[in-house]
């Protein structure tokens, strides 16, 4: 692994620095004239910053050349954005993970959700003979790991044979440099398991000082149960916990942030390490599996339920009784965005697709798109169900992170949810420079700093002498999001320069092809 240990000091002041050897520049790169938030969430201030072997080598007023020079007059400095939740395993295919950069994100969290992959050091390898753009780190799966164990999602506790074999997993993923275990609770299989298996495996990523990420069994009505279960899990095992993407979803759920925030600020009163990450948007977006019940889809028997009609008559009750109680009256809310069996479905939602394939907008068409697109294979959706007065509560609260979780994008491919190209851009655009939610400050904190602290990244999210140069360089009067739910596939902009560990991915909103990036294993941090 590339990343190294050595840690510089905190500059007081400015630095005077005179003319080097001669001949031969001081710096690799120098950015001056520009307004540097440092990530800590202190107030700006005017300074030149010097990289040199892709560290931060000095601060303050420099007045050595360097090999590159770039003038930030009119722009900010800051630390490069930290994404904690990313499902971007797809970095494999597309190394240069241009959505990311091009909205000054320089680092990736892998393996949320409780999808990951199982050979951490493997995987780590094969990045760094690639050769990838921003830094990556990973989690490690509870899901994958319950899967290669217990060979399916079945409904039911390991053995202990099983448990030890998963525990084994989860250490080995931790020495080769995981930075915790992740949870997808809503997932197959995680759904099936119980809180005592979560603990278990919980201690393992624990005593290598990890950290526990959930994606809850519940983000509506049961959202204050589910967070029991975290503090729960957290306290047991002596574990720093995250909340992934926290939100209230489904309009009978609304107006509720005010005790999700009250029972994490008690949870963290008790001595419990809690935090947060959120996406910008008012809706979510996975698989169009989530509208199936998982009882009906455990143990890969989901077409044998739906060739006998009585059970198939009980799934679609079942069904239209949760919609019911989510307090909707059909899908119009969930819209594909990319199905592979049938592409021109991609940008639809489920009501107008049961029209164009069906013929009848009824909720029963819809129930029928909805199985046969899961027989099928299934598809990725978008659900519109987030309300934006609790969006914007959660998001005004101090531990709370800005995260993508999204992949890596194929530019053009499918009708996806735009936060993959304009998540932190509109942090910046709308919560801070429309709304005035946020001082830049706080908001570049939230993006860096505060992440880089969370998942132990040493001399990561900060401008500081000896911290690695990941930087951004924008114009925050012009940075803006330009994806759109119809239209998610347009990059960021307003990002003059962002680099990598010194070195310039991104040149005037265009990535430059620079593959800088480093696999940062955990026990390196």
């Amino acid at each position: 692994m590339k990343i190294g240990i050595k840690r510089g000091t905190a500059l007081l002041g400015l630095l005077f620095l005179s003319t080097g050897v001669r001949g031969a520049p001081a710096f690799d790169t120098l950015i001056r004239h520009g307004r540097v938030i440092d990530g800590t969430g202190n107030p700006a201030f005017f300074a030149d910053i010097a990289i040199r072997d892709g560290r931060i080598a000095a601060i303050g007023r420099i007045t050595n050349e360097a090999r590159l020079i770039i003038d930030a007059t009119g722009l900010v400095v800051t630390p490069g954005f930290i994404d904690v939740h990313t499902h971007a395993e797809d970095i494999d295919d597309l190394p240069l993970a241009e959505n990311f950069l091009r909205m000054g994100v320089t680092t990736l969290v892998l393996g949320n959700c409780g999808t990951s992959t199982l050979d951490v050091g493997a995987f780590f390898r094969r990045l760094e003979a690639t050769g990838i753009s921003p830094n990556v780190a990973t989690l490690i799966g509870h899901g994958s790991v319950r899967g290669k164990v217990m060979g399916g999602s079945f409904m039911r506790p390991p053995t202990s044979d099983e448990l030890w074999q998963m525990q084994a997993l989860v250490g080995r993923a931790m020495d080769d440099g995981a930075v915790g275990l992740s949870t997808g609770l809503i997932y197959l299989p995680g759904t099936f398991a119980k809180t005592d298996e979560l603990i278990a495996l919980a201690k393992v990523a624990a005593r290598h000082d990890g950290i526990y990420a959930s994606h809850m069994r519940d983000e509506g009505r049961g959202i204050l149960d589910a967070l029991n279960e975290v503090f729960r899990i957290a306290r047991e095992a002596g574990i720093r916990a995250e909340v992934s993407h926290i939100k209230l979803s489904g309009k009978s759920n609304w107006g509720q942030p005010e005790k999700v925030l009250a029972a994490i600020e008690a949870a963290r009163a008790e001595g419990l390490d809690i935090t947060q990450d959120q996406y910008t948007y008012t809706a979510s977006s996975t698989g169009l599996s989530q509208l199936v019940p998982d009882k009906w889809r455990e143990g890969g028997k989901f077409k044998e339920h739906l060739a006998d009609p009585k059970q198939k008559a009980a799934l679609v009750a079942e069904m239209k009784s949760r919609l019911r109680k989510g307090g909707r009256t059909d899908y119009s809310y969930a819209v594909i965005a990319s199905c592979k069996h049938d592409p021109s479905l991609n940008g639809l939602n489920i009501r107008e697709a049961a029209k164009k394939k069906r013929g009848s907008t009824s909720l029963d068409a819809q129930i029928e798109l909805i199985l046969d697109i899961q027989a099928r294979g299934g598809a990725s959706g978008v659900f519109h169900g987030i309300s934006e007065p609790d969006l914007q509560a959660f998001l005004q609260h101090p531990n709370t992170m800005f995260a993508s979780d999204s992949g890596v994008r194929k530019y053009r491919e499918g009708v996806p949810h735009p936060r993959g190209y304009g998540n932190n851009a509109r942090v910046l655009a709308r919560y801070v420079r429309e709304l005035k939610l946020l001082r830049l400050e706080e908001a570049v904190r939230r993006m860096t700093s505060l992440p880089a602290a969370t998942f132990r990244m040493r001399d990561r999210g900060v401008v500081r002498e000896g911290a690695w140069a990941d930087v951004a360089v924008f114009d925050p009067s012009k940075v803006q999001d330009n994806a759109t739910f119809s239209d998610p596939h347009h990059y960021a902009t307003g990002f003059a320069w962002v680099l990598v560990n010194g070195v310039p991915v991104v040149k005037s909103d265009q990535h430059t092809g620079a593959r800088s990036g480093h696999t940062l294993g955990h026990n390196a941090h």
